[in-house]
């Protein structure tokens, strides 16, 4: 009962985050209120651990899940956001803006933190704040860079004892592979329909 109550935020953040990763496969714009809520809770857990680039990422979250709110519920194009690839070009974009984001990250958490695991903590957080970036627009391979993070997060997680949300992130890669499914069955039926 003492460990329920002295990870009580962890497991609340934990509950929320899976919450999320449904209303996300089911591509339910309420996944970016309920975003907002798990990210406030993991900036706390995430400062406790030492794992400060995951905690800044946090508020990145907090200001992405605003956006995503009003793309999502079509406060820009007034129509619906369908599922779209990731074309070449913006793959080479992406994958260059990760690269800068992670040395960045590296780098201040190398010389001016005393995180315990800097460079791992600077390839998760740089794949997902590109990562989210793709989920806002409906990039279907956000997906697959989830699964990544996913799996790397999980591995950090186990390392630092932070077991409720190992748990979450075991599920979000398990279901990474599961959204991927889903949101490329949901894009095809789109195209098909539109093309008749």
């Amino acid at each position: 009962m003492n460990w329920i109550l002295d990870n009580i935020i962890e497991i609340v953040g934990t509950i929320a985050g899976l919450i999320f990763l449904y209303l996300e496969i089911k591509q339910n714009k309420w996944l970016w209120p309920v975003g907002l809520l798990t990210s406030v809770m993991y900036i706390y857990v995430f400062f406790v651990a030492k794992l400060y680039a995951d905690m800044s990422l946090q508020f990145y979250y907090v200001i992405i899940s605003i956006y995503g709110w009003i793309v999502w519920s079509k406060g820009i194009s007034k129509k619906e956001l369908p599922v779209t690839r990731l074309t070449k070009e913006l793959f080479l974009i992406l994958f260059g803006v990760s690269m800068l984001i992670y040395a960045l990250i590296s780098f201040v958490l190398v010389n001016y933190t005393d995180g315990s695991i800097p460079y791992w903590d600077a390839f998760t957080t740089a794949l997902s704040i590109v990562a989210t970036w793709m989920l806002a627009r409906k990039i279907l391979e956000q997906w697959l860079v989830w699964v990544v993070v996913n799996a790397v997060s999980l591995g950090l997680y186990i390392y630092k004892g932070l077991y409720p949300t190992s748990i979450l992130f075991f599920f979000y890669t398990v279901l990474a592979l599961v959204g991927y499914l889903q949101w490329k069955k949901d894009m095809l039926s789109s195209e098909a329909i539109s093309n008749k």
